[in-house]
């Protein structure tokens, strides 16, 4: 079990370090004003939404249902693990969207400043928070 929740923490650490850098490229990418600059932000983020942030993002899911996997009564009945999946479930569609925006990135149909860009990176900053709160002090 302790491989399993090491690899788990390896696979959090690597999908977020993807999930808060993701934004920042569309940060500059929305400023960015030359066509060469465009086109490398287009590969960087393409690459770093399929190359790193989706497959941390399959292997924390899949490594964190193994984990409930053994003792699923046991972890089911908490409320906080009920929280942190939700914040999970918000993460993950933060996920997908963060991929439609590589796409409108991609197509050159960004319509959103980069001030949009710089709020919008946030939000993974509070689930993070509130998520190791849940899982160390589990407050309920």
């Amino acid at each position: 079990m302790l491989w399993v929740k090491a690899f788990h923490i390896i696979a959090v650490v690597c999908w977020f370090a993807a999930i808060f850098y993701l934004p920042r490229l569309f940060v500059y990418h929305a400023s960015c004003e030359d066509e060469a600059g465009r086109e490398r932000f287009k590969i960087m983020e393409r690459k770093l939404y399929r190359g790193i942030g989706t497959p941390s993002m399959v292997a924390t899911i899949v490594l964190g249902l193994w984990l409930v996997s053994y003792s699923p009564s046991t972890y089911l009945s908490q409320a906080w693990l009920h929280a942190k999946l939700a914040l999970v479930a918000l993460l993950v569609v933060y996920h997908f969207y963060c991929g439609h925006l590589v796409r409108v990135f991609r197509d050159d149909a960004n319509q959103r400043s980069h001030v949009f860009y710089r709020w919008f990176n946030e939000l993974p900053v509070l689930i993070l928070v509130a998520v190791v709160i849940l899982v160390t002090v589990k407050p309920f």
